[in-house]
């Protein structure tokens, strides 16, 4: 029985063990990734967004919507 106790301890010591680890891992992969993270690259993938939508894309867009909706 007290067999039992120990490989079960043990078990989930390194489990808690591994999981600690892991988290710290993440977190310091998380921070690498924001320091060499360049955000120009963000803002300029937004540019296309003033653009006007012309008049048979959002007679397509209103017709899927339409659709979706089951009118």
């Amino acid at each position: 029985m007290t067999e039992a106790l120990n490989l079960t301890y043990f078990g989930m010591g390194f489990v808690f063990l591994f999981l600690t680890l892991l988290v710290f891992v993440i977190k310091f992969m998380s921070v690498i990734i924001q320091k060499t993270n360049n955000p120009k690259s963000v803002v300029a993938g937004i540019g296309g967004m003033d653009e006007e939508i012309d008049e048979e894309t959002k007679f397509a867009i209103e017709k899927a919507i339409k659709m979706h909706r089951g009118a």
